[in-house]
């Protein structure tokens, strides 16, 4: 059995998704970076080429044969964590009342909620087998009812609210198996989806995401965190 330990890393070809990758795999870990079209991943593919324990994988998260393809591929790979980055931001800027583009509001659930449950679901085999036991997912203070103070952003406000019920019933269900689940908001981060105005690189921004997920506890099983530590509320 392998004794290096793994993380599997959903969307891993840009912005947070490669910094993940490219941190874990400096750390020495197993690194599985999947995305949808690798063979476009140029940074991802170049990063494997520094780092032989970087693997690159095709996964559509929306995409049950994909998904099942892959497992198959690493049936018997070590994941400690589980890594639910992939996510759109289809509606920004162009969803007011009055004008909403439900198919938008569709795919977004397809990808951010549904797609990170899928995954969990489909590597939580994995993850019991392995040390660690962690779920991590992305999500967004857009996410936290609590701290909506403006109309718009219908589609991804309301994916990333369901994402974090998905996985915080998720933490009861896999706290049976000894796997913990952990939200995480990773800021305002200068990627092609927080845009070139944003507060922190990716690199600040997961090395405090990382941070929460090297010192996890079960303790804080399915609660939701800042990059910086402080948590948000529901």
């Amino acid at each position: 059995m392998n004794t290096l330990p793994g993380i599997l890393i959903t969307g891993a070809n840009r912005g947070l998704g490669l910094e993940w990758a490219r941190q874990y795999a400096e750390a020495g870990w197993q690194v599985i970076a999947s995305c949808r079209h690798p063979e476009a991943a140029d940074e991802l593919k170049a990063l494997a080429g520094r780092h032989p324990r970087l693997s690159v994988h095709r996964l559509d998260v929306t995409d049950g044969e994909q998904l099942r393809t892959l497992q198959l591929d690493l049936e018997g790979a070590r994941i400690d964590v589980l890594l639910n980055n992939a996510g759109v931001y289809l509606d920004k800027f162009m969803d007011a009342f009055g004008g909403i583009d439900y198919d938008i509001w569709l795919r977004t659930f397809a990808v951010n909620t549904l797609g990170a449950v899928r995954v969990s679901e489909a590597f939580a085999g994995h993850l019991a087998r392995s040390e660690k036991r962690l779920v991590v997912a992305i999500s967004s203070h857009m996410g936290s009812i609590a701290e909506i103070g403006a109309p718009g952003n219908y589609a991804y406000r309301s994916s990333k609210a369901a994402l974090n019920a998905a996985m915080k019933g998720l933490s009861h269900a896999l706290a049976q198996h000894g796997i913990g689940v952990l939200l995480l908001h990773p800021g305002w981060v200068g990627t092609r989806m927080g845009g070139p105005d944003a507060m922190l690189t990716p690199a600040q921004s997961v090395r405090g995401m990382r941070a929460l997920v090297d010192n996890f506890q079960m303790a804080l099983n399915g609660r939701f965190f800042r990059y910086n530590g402080t948590e948000i509320p529901w």
